[in-house]
């Protein structure tokens, strides 16, 4: 039989219709998004029904191995269906209209239909190792709210349940805020006027070749390229053209392709202050070349903040002469989950390339509020409003250090940030390695550096001890042992991948054959508990008392 490719446009009431039975093979990665990509889906999403519910919102594409049956496996597009599903479950928990409620349940789950021959099944069915734990605890109903509600006590099996809990937890929180009637509103939204793009093969192989195509990044068609053409395509002479061609790569060539269009993103941010909401090209055009020339563009824009841009990632041929200190910052800064921080950045650097002092002073100021909000687990939109404010400020030349500008943290900011630091750090997503790098730097020598190929953090008490262990004598009751268990003060930082088994060592043994230098980089961090005899309560306390009085005088938390 020939293989069959068929591509359409079909929106989210046809994606969870009795069309398609959704399944991911097991070979298929984990489901891997973080609270940080599905709070910006759900903010595009609020954002584009406010803006005009009748237009379409594109969700991208997905790959499908699919014959003549409803039975589909996901080759691209798991993330987006799986978190799709996830929303449609939450606000469905949420729904106070039976009739709403009835609604959605019908998207996540095929009905039984004794006359057309359909069973009771879900639509989307994850890899055999998270399929249960999604059917119970996201799917069915009722299962929300109870995962919700019991996990605290639970053990994740997988990562990916554990990104599966943090989103439904998340999309929980934030669809709670909205009204009854706003719900409502997203879910016809959502069913109605989002557009998936399924391309669809029944051959294995022709689906990821499909797959292999659209994902070849060296044959796309960047936004940097389209704009490049315009841009120079506008220039007055063939001479001239050829000359900013040749200018144009260049600035291309030293950063890579990559960053040179991380760059165009930086540039946008500068300028507009505000989320990116449409294309690249579009909004550059918009909020940039509207306001120079296309040489203009080029000869000072483009070329000045790239070598702004160059200082800030610590490449060669950047406009700022580095200090010391405006290194260490920035390799703090570097090590965040986010680069929302790199617009503000470049727009100071730009603007005081001769002024040392000031952008040492700038750098440290930058760094400590991008680590406020990181600890903090500030979602996209708080940061890119945040660093506009600042942007806005650089721009107006207002002064900086004054305790009510953007820069600055505010009071109850320092208070938020300081209750994170003594509660459990190791529970944050993405926060324990580079908090912990942080205060590793105010303990060791100044000289100290992270260039390790690998990096774990590792509990000194450990998260599960031997019934007859020392760990036991120390920490006879269980609700104690885990009111320390995550904190600062039981946490180190180790040069090697984690050993399951030693985790769960005596301390004594720990220390002799886990952290002891040889065996690991020195942390400063680490080699500290090699001077302590025992592992008891108070040596937490002590020790954890220290290490946020660090982070409080470097931050100015007080």
């Amino acid at each position: 039989m020939p293989e069959t490719i068929k591509a359409s446009e079909q929106n989210v009431v046809r994606i969870f219709s009795n069309d398609y039975l959704f399944e991911i093979p097991v070979f298929q990665r984990p489901y891997a998004w973080t609270t940080e990509q599905v709070d910006d889906l759900l903010d595009d999403l609020i954002f584009a029904m406010s803006r005009d519910n009748e237009e379409p919102y594109f969700l991208g594409s997905v790959v499908l191995i699919k014959g003549d049956s409803p039975d589909s496996q996901v080759v691209d597009g798991q993330q987006r269906l799986t978190t799709l599903t996830m929303l449609l479950c939450v606000l469905r928990e949420l729904a106070e209209d039976e009739a709403v409620k009835s609604a959605l349940d019908t998207r996540i789950r095929q009905q039984r239909d004794v006359l057309a021959g359909t069973k009771e099944v879900v639509r989307l069915g994850l890899r055999l190792q998270d399929r249960e734990f999604f059917y119970h605890n996201v799917q069915n109903g009722g299962g929300v709210a109870d995962l919700i509600a019991n996990s605290p006590t639970r053990e994740w099996e997988t990562d990916s349940q554990e990104r599966i809990f943090e989103n439904v937890k998340h999309l929980y929180e934030e669809l709670t805020a909205l009204s009854a009637e706003e719900r409502t509103q997203l879910a016809q939204f959502v069913i109605q006027h989002c557009y998936l793009v399924v391309v669809s093969t029944s051959d294995m192989s022709s689906a990821y070749r499909i797959f292999s195509v659209m994902n070849d990044r060296g044959l796309d068609l960047s936004a940097t390229d389209i704009l490049k053409a315009e841009i120079i395509g506008t220039i007055e002479g063939t001479e001239n053209q050829e000359s900013y061609a040749r200018k144009w790569e260049d600035i291309e060539q030293e950063p890579g392709r990559d960053r040179f269009g991380a760059l165009f993103t930086h540039i946008r941010a500068i300028y507009a202050k505000a989320k990116q909401r449409r294309s690249l090209q579009e909004e550059f055009r918009e909020q940039v070349l509207n306001h120079h020339t296309p040489a203009d563009f080029i000869d000072r824009i483009l070329d000045q903040y790239d070598d702004a841009y160059k200082s800030v990632l610590g490449l060669p041929g950047g406009s700022v002469t580095s200090t010391t200190q405006i290194d260490i910052y920035l390799g703090h800064l570097r090590r965040l989950d986010n680069v929302d921080w790199i617009p503000p950045a470049m727009a100071y650097f730009n603007r005081n390339t001769n002024d040392q002092s000031g952008i040492e002073r700038f750098t440290k100021d930058l760094e400590r509020l991008a680590y406020g909000l990181f600890i903090r687990r500030a979602n996209i939109n708080e940061r890119i409003n945040r660093y506009a404010a600042v942007l806005r400020a650089i721009e107006n030349g207002d002064d900086l250090w004054q305790e009510n500008c953007a820069l600055q943290l505010q009071a109850g900011e320092k208070t938020e940030i300081l209750n994170v630091l003594d509660g459990s750090i190791y529970t944050l997503p993405r926060v324990p390695q580079p908090l912990l790098l942080r205060l590793d730097s105010l303990l060791a020598d100044a000289g100290a550096t992270y260039d390790h190929s690998i990096i774990s953090v590792e509990h000194v008490l450990p998260q599960s001890p031997a019934p007859d262990s020392k760990w036991r004598v120390w920490y006879p009751d269980d609700t104690v042992r885990a009111k320390w268990m995550h904190r600062l003060a039981n946490l180190v930082l180790l040069s090697r991948r984690k050993n399951t088994r030693a985790s769960n060592w005596e301390f004594e043994r720990k220390k002799k054959e886990y952290f002891q230098p040889g065996n690991v980089a020195p942390f400063a961090l680490t080699a500290e508990v090699l001077g302590e005899a025992q592992w008891t309560q108070a040596v937490l306390e002590r020790r954890q008392e220290r290490l946020v009085d660090k982070l409080k005088t470097e931050w100015r938390l007080g």
